[in-house]
Order: structure tokens, then sequence, then C-alpha cells
């Protein structure tokens, strides 16, 4: 788990150990749902605790810094707990025999990766790795088992979290099996719009240096795919390309990609 080895035994870091005011955000393919379907954030499993308990549940806590591009886990990796995210970004993924990949979603403070199983006995069905520098804590399988059992705060708020997850393994299969590769990576720029977007003179800028390769990842398309049609879009200047940035010029032409 990424530099575990120097960070084993230690605490979180020094700020008493409270976590519970972190607001939890995520990304991924249940942003990009139907418009009307109200978008929920992912619950803080730690934010309903008592003090004392919070207290107790992060001494029991691995802590461990990653830096860019570093896997938290892999894969058909032994399951041994869950990982809350204290800061920085952590991206799941799943990759195929083929080495094709998607994303289902970036994870930031607040949020815990590792699901959907949660106690041993089982091997990781996706991937985790830090985006950006990124510090988390490990909660082991034992140890989430007894505090299950003890905290019944912490339950719900384990089982709230879980809910969450398995609305986004729902949206995913919903989104790939519905909607045209067009019709998603339209709701996702607007979904990036909604999360990122900062006005600009030009429009909106999407200031989240997000790579092609990283919107193919996220909507389950080639790179080369979304290349051309964001070239396509520049072109009928509806947006415009700065590196790893995005300029919407005309957000409400974005339909043109998303037909009803």
């Amino acid at each position: 788990m990424g530099r575990e080895q120097e960070a084993r035994g230690r605490g979180p870091p020094e700020n008493g150990g409270q976590r519970s005011n972190i607001a939890p955000q995520a990304i991924g393919l249940f942003d990009i749902l139907e418009p009307r379907v109200p978008h929920r954030s992912p619950p803080n499993i730690l934010g309903g605790l008592k003090a004392s308990d919070e207290k107790k549940i992060l001494a029991r806590a691995r802590y461990a810094r990653l830096a860019p591009n570093e896997v938290l886990f892999r894969q058909g990796d032994v399951h041994d707990g869950i990982f809350l995210i204290e800061s920085g970004l952590i991206r799941t993924f799943y990759t195929a025999p083929s080495g094709r990949e998607i994303t289902l979603a970036y994870w930031e403070a607040g949020n815990f990766a590792g699901g959907p199983d949660v106690f041993e006995g089982s091997t990781h069905y996706w991937s985790g790795m830090a985006v950006r520098d990124t510090e988390v804590l490990q909660l082991r399988s034992a140890d989430l088992r007894e505090f299950v059992k003890t905290i019944p705060d912490f339950a719900i708020g384990l089982v709230e979290a879980l809910e969450f997850k398995g609305r986004c393994f729902s949206a995913l299969v919903q989104m790939l099996g519905t909607r045209s590769v067009g019709e998603r990576l339209a709701r996702l720029l607007r979904a990036l719009i909604e999360h990122f977007g900062e006005a600009c003179d030009e429009g909106i800028l999407i200031d989240a240096h997000f790579s092609h390769e990283d919107l193919a990842h996220l909507v389950g398309a080639s790179r080369q795919w979304v290349t051309t049609t964001l070239d396509q879009l520049q072109g009928q200047n509806i947006l415009r390309i700065r590196r790893r940035q995005l300029v919407v010029l005309h957000p409400e032409r974005l339909g043109a990609l998303d037909p009803r």
C-alpha cells in the first residue's frame, strides 16, 4: 500500500484525530445520470460519530502517503479492509484482459476506497491509484468487524456509504447499457462544468486537468474517439482545447452530442 512500510503503526496526521467535518466529494458515471435524478453526495462514515468513538477508530488505522500514480490496491489482490481518504484524489478503475480500462469514479477527501467488500476473505474487484499526492488511513477488515459490532453509528455510516457505492455500480450499468458514447461524453462535460467550471472571458473553464485518456476511461470509449470528438467540437466553436484544460464556449450547444 503505497509507502505503508515507512508509515506502519503511525496515527493520523496531527489534528487530534478529528475528521467529521470533511465533506466527501466524488465524480464518476453516477454524475451523468438523467438530469431529473437528484445528485446525492457520498456520506462520510465518520461524520455521525461521537468524538470518543472516532478517536478509537482512528487509533487503530494505518496511515500512508501516496505519490501521483502510486497504486493503493490492485484488482485481484487479497482484500484487507478499506481506505479513508484524508487528502488528495483516488481513481478506482477496472482493467479488462485486453488492457482496456474503465473508470468508476474519482474519490476525494472524506470518501473511502476499497469496496464493495469490507471484510476479509475476498479480492479486490477494482484497482485504486492516487491521482495526486494523497494521504489515506487503512481500516483493516478485522477491526471493521469489531467496530460494526460495538459502534452502531459507525455501522450505520458504513451501510450508507456502501449504499452510495451500490448506486454508483447501478449507474455504471445503466449508462453503459442505455446511452451512446456521444451522450455519455456530453453529460460528462456538463458534470465537469458543474464540479470544476470557472467563468472566464471566453466561457467556462474546466480546470481539472483531465486528459483525453481520462475522459475516455470515464465514458467507456477509446482515447482516439474522444480526441476526434473534442476536435470536432472545437471546429464547431463549442469548446476550445488548452493543453489539459477545456474552455466550453457554448455549454448550451453540448446537447448536439446528446440527442433526445
